[in-house]
């Protein structure tokens, strides 16, 4: 493998030696079979023996009267469990043999009561909604049989669970549940028939990327696992997945991009990648930073390269992992022509690019049809460092073009000049955002020629947008500039700018729009 100049084998964060504290054990319960004594008829009571019975318990229900919803259910009965319905209150003889013990009380004298008989037995006890009284509480569930995931909140905040649970379940196609089961019936053949370690690795992949893929499992699985199990045992070819990590922020990755990061056996990472976006990967994944900055030490593209095809022969799934969109000014081309040059497999995940994000976060359309009928995308410098000559600059210069300038930031004075000399107006709005969707971004408005000024009070620290055209005159008055950007500030969206006041820079807290 070639020696990078300034190549960094990222240590994982310092994580503590024990588990953190936790309000719960969380556990899996099976009750296929058992007895769960449930005392209540109300309709509450009716959802959780639906929910018991679904997992398979013998659930005996005791209440002298059922309000509608409870006789209903009884009526129509259980797809695995079942129904015992006792007309008298409960007793404690009705313990005997339980796994749990519910009830929805209607006082704090008759749950602890129900409590005190219940743990008299060494029965684990539940009184709806009053945790005081419970030995154990149910949370949200994302039901995928049998792959299921509880969410508590320990009874503190249970719209919060319903929240995380519907964000969980945008992630867990429906499908899964039959891919999920097609697995379970495939197991004891994986045990069989592969080796332990690369060979069965290779296969539960295979397996996961299928059920993530939205297509259902085949009925007949036979001749799919012939296919897996071969492949498994043959191939042990690496691939190179270019991955978008997007402007910064973790949030904007793409669910493809979180799957890419969840497979990869080595991350080659760019310097601005944010640490929240590396903690989705693959716990075991190799982390190496091969950043690019400009004006500073770097990784050269040609050991890149050479270091994707090293790895990727070795057979492993090397994730090539950039900041915006791989494909827009990011040097996928170049790598991919190398890739496909060595016979190694490689696929892009696209990432959203900075200029959308800084349209986003300043509530700008690049392309609203009352000022730009275009948008492009033009880098602020070429490969000798200088402007790039290759650019018709002319053509930047229409009044119904929105321009944006990646890698700009120390061009900005010489962008401006440019651009004078081609005839555009000192007066068009001009907006450069450092930071894009980081902690630390920050934003200027004002006009072309204001742009250096405005560059410089961002500083250089962090990588600058330059936005140019009459779209960003609604970024000037959202700001509270006016139509003439008669004044030039820098707003900090995520907390304020240190030194900020004795700089003359005005800033927003936190919950300031831009």
């Amino acid at each position: 493998m070639p020696t990078l100049r300034k190549p960094a084998e990222v240590k994982r964060r310092s994580r503590p030696a024990r588990v953190g504290a936790l309000a719960s054990l969380p556990l899996f319960f099976p009750l296929e079979g058992r007895k769960v004594l449930l005392a209540g008829g109300t309709e509450a009571a009716a959802w959780k023996a639906e929910l018991l019975a679904a997992a398979g318990a013998d659930v005996h229900v005791h209440a002298q009267e059922l309000e509608p919803a409870f006789e209903a259910l009884l009526a129509a009965g259980s797809i695995k469990g079942r129904f015992i319905h006792h007309r008298s209150c409960w007793s404690q003889q009705g313990f005997e043999g339980a796994a749990l013990a519910i009830a929805d009380a209607e006082s704090d004298e008759e749950a602890e009561a129900f409590v005190l008989a219940a743990r008299r037995t060494g029965v684990p006890v539940n009184v709806i909604d009053n945790p005081a009284y419970c030995d154990f509480q149910f949370g949200s569930i994302v039901n995928r049989s049998p792959v299921v995931i509880g969410i508590s909140t320990n009874g503190v905040a249970p719209i919060l669970g319903q929240a995380i649970r519907r964000r969980i379940e945008t992630l867990m196609p429906e499908s899964l549940q039959g891919w999920a089961q097609l697995a379970s019936r495939l197991r004891e053949k994986t045990l069989s028939l592969l080796d332990a370690g690369a060979q069965r690795r290779r296969f539960w992949e295979r397996i996961s990327e299928l059920a993530f893929s939205g297509s259902s499992a085949p009925e007949e699985e036979d001749h799919l696992a012939e296919v897996l199990l071969e492949d498994a045992r043959t191939s042990a070819a690496g691939k190179v997945t270019l991955v978008g990590a997007g402007p910064g922020d973790a949030e904007y990755l793409t669910l493809k991009a979180v799957r890419a990061l969840q497979s990869a056996d080595v991350i080659l990472f760019d310097d601005l990648v944010d640490d929240a976006v590396l903690e989705l990967a693959r716990r075991e994944a190799r982390r190496m930073l091969v950043g690019k900055r400009g004006g500073r030490e770097s990784c050269r593209q040609e050991d890149i390269n050479d270091m994707m095809v090293s790895l990727a022969r070795q057979g492993r799934h090397v994730v090539r992992l950039k900041c915006g969109d791989p494909m827009i000014f990011g040097r996928g081309g170049e790598e991919l022509d190398r890739l496909a040059a060595e016979g190694i497999p490689a696929t892009v995940v696209p990432g959203i690019t900075a200029a959308s994000a800084m349209a986003a976060r300043l509530g700008v359309s690049l392309t609203h049809r009352d000022h730009a009928q275009s948008v492009r995308f033009v880098t602020g410098h070429s490969r000798k460092g200088d402007l790039p000559e290759t650019v018709d600059w002319a053509a930047l210069t229409d009044p119904a073009t929105t321009t944006v300038f990646y890698m700009g930031a120390r061009m900005a004075g010489r962008i401006r000049d440019r651009l004078f000399a081609e005839g555009l107006s000192a007066t068009t709005p001009v907006v450069a955002v450092s930071g894009i969707s980081r902690t630390d971004e920050k934003s200027w408005s004002g006009t072309l020629d204001e742009l250096e000024r405005g560059v410089d009070l961002l500083g250089l620290e962090g990588p600058v947008l330059i936005g140019v055209g009459q779209v960003f005159r609604a970024a000037g008055r959202q700001a509270g500039q006016g139509e003439g950007f008669e004044f030039h500030q820098v707003f900090s969206v995520r907390g304020e700018i240190a030194g900020a006041e004795n700089r003359g820079i005005r800033t927003l807290g936190k919950s300031a729009a831009i």
